[in-house]
């Protein structure tokens, strides 16, 4: 729209035709970047950070994979000690298969080689889940945790994640990402914590944490 238009315009008729050109100038840029993006396969999400929502935003995936009636795995590392309401709720689907492999945090074990033997457990159930091409979606919970203390060897995690089935998506979730993961993946999220409840003396709540 030419400037002398714009001076028999209102001020808000003005607004409002700069908006329009804004949002028409947008979607060609949108529309430009969808067409580009003409892969279809399966991808790599890694969850990391020390803020709160690696593990529910994964959940979060669960649903809108049952949604599309995919067929869903998930291995639970290091945490087991206790039940939790995703564990509860997405039992209740034959469509999920929900192992739950840790024995609490390592802190709470104080058992090495007792983690290191529930991680191995857990890491070859993994391994059964990324080679089957009928499970669309597979959560690897809190695996980060066992890669960093090297419960699990990451280049086999590597080797396993690279050969799984074309259209199989996986999330990994958990702090301290190695890079080597990192570098591999397809998208990756870094949570930040701001400030958190359990800072100002508030324990784990259910629905929210449990």
């Amino acid at each position: 729209m030419s400037d002398d238009n714009l001076l028999v315009l209102s001020e808000e008729q003005q607004r409002e035709a700069r908006y329009l050109d804004r949002m028409k100038r947008k979607k060609e840029l949108i529309d430009q970047s969808v067409a580009r993006a003409d892969q279809d396969r399966g991808v790599c999400l890694v969850h990391t950070g020390n803020g709160k929502g690696k593990s529910s935003s994964a959940f979060g995936m669960v649903a809108r994979a049952l949604g599309h009636d995919m067929q869903v795995g998930v291995v639970q590392f290091i945490k087991g000690a206790f039940s939790t309401g995703e564990e509860a709720f997405f039992r209740r689907f034959p469509e999920v298969r929900y192992y739950v492999m840790g024995e609490g945090f390592t802190w709470e074990t104080q058992d090495k080689t007792r983690d290191i033997a529930a991680a191995a457990k857990a890491w070859k159930q993994s391994e059964a889940l990324l080679t089957d091409e009928s499970i669309g979606l597979v959560v690897l919970d809190e695996l980060n945790i066992a890669l960093k203390y090297r419960y699990v060897d990451l280049q086999t995690v590597i080797r396993a994640i690279e050969d799984r089935p074309v259209n199989q998506h996986v999330v990994i979730t958990g702090r301290g990402a190695p890079q080597t993961l990192v570098d591999i993946a397809d998208t990756v999220t870094e949570m930040q914590l701001v400030k958190h409840a359990y800072q100002a003396g508030i324990k784990a709540q259910k629905g929210i944490e449990l």
